[in-house]
């Protein structure tokens, strides 16, 4: 591992030459988003980030408009039943995440008057915030001074810094150290140092296909320097769907989402002809809070 306080390289030697070289970078090829509009809040922030959890943008960008036209505020989600955010999660999958949305929403507006807060502790306390989500809210709409560290910007600083392919499995103690001591010293500039190395991440020092020619940190990259030496680390496995209990999940919530209101058992073993299969996916359903009787084999989106 190299010094958690070096940002040099082969051809770099200053790390404010590195900070210029992505900040600028991102400045020309940020893609258009919109939780990074200008007129983006801090929950607009907060909704993307927990829709953007192990889900691509291009499948997030549709839900969170839609989402965003309905519930602008905290409070206007909060004032719905906390069903009616699963509805509108659709397909986007892991649909815990709506149910935690909903309670960060009433949450914000029991505890911080309706606004969500920019404090680090108050963001990791409201329900579904872990580090990393409560690092972005804090810095990417607040521009406050912390170390973001998604999969892309781990990555990112795992062949810069360390000349490693991929970073370690797991978030360690060391990496936090690092990353934080690499921020650029400002608030604003760091900010942006943080969505410059995410977005690098995401379209130039990607996982199996690194455009290293278009980076404009190859310069100052330890990993490129030693050739692109492979990952040797863990094996990282895929997550499969078809034929899962989450696939199944999928299923049953689907047919609730599209009712006007109760359904009856009848029609969700109508979607899956696996009798042990639904029945255990079902009981994790309710017991997530993701559904509720409503009636004798009758079921419904949480009220």
């Amino acid at each position: 591992m190299v010094s958690p306080t070096s940002l040099t390289g082969s051809a770099v030697a200053e790390p404010d030459a590195v900070h210029d070289a992505v900040t600028t970078w991102y400045a020309a090829h940020a893609r258009d988003l919109p939780w990074r509009r200008e007129t983006a809040t801090a929950w607009h922030v907060l909704v993307s980030e927990i829709m953007l959890q192990q889900t691509p943008v291009e499948r997030v960008v549709p839900v969170y408009e839609a989402w965003i036209a309905r519930w602008p505020t905290p409070g206007a989600l909060a004032a719905e039943a906390s069903g009616e955010a699963v509805r509108a999660w659709g397909r986007l999958g892991y649909p815990r995440r709506a149910l935690r949305l909903h309670a960060a929403a009433v949450a914000i507006g029991e505890r911080h008057d309706g606004v969500v807060p920019d404090d680090l502790e108050q963001l990791r306390a409201l329900p579904g915030v872990g580090e990393y989500t409560a690092a972005a809210v804090a810095v990417f709409a607040y521009g406050r001074r912390h170390a973001v560290l998604d999969t892309n910007v781990r990555r990112v600083l795992a062949r810069l810094l360390e000349g490693a392919g991929q970073p370690a499995p797991s978030l360690t103690r060391p990496e936090r150290l690092l990353a934080a001591s690499v921020l650029p010293p400002d608030d604003e500039t760091a900010a942006v140092w943080s969505i410059g190395l995410m977005e690098l991440g995401a379209l130039v020092c990607t996982a199996r296909t690194p455009s290293c020619a278009a980076c404009p940190v190859r310069g100052a990259c330890r990993w490129y320097a030693a050739g692109r030496p492979p990952y040797e680390g863990p094996a990282r496995r895929g997550q499969p769907w078809a034929g899962t209990d989450r696939q199944c999940r999928g299923r049953l919530l689907a047919v609730l989402r599209e009712a006007e209101g109760a359904v009856a058992g009848a029609a969700l073993r109508a979607v899956w002809d696996d009798t042990t299969q639904r029945e255990r996916a079902l009981d994790g359903l309710l017991d997530d809070g993701l559904v509720v009787t409503a009636g004798p084999d009758t079921y419904a989106l949480p009220g």
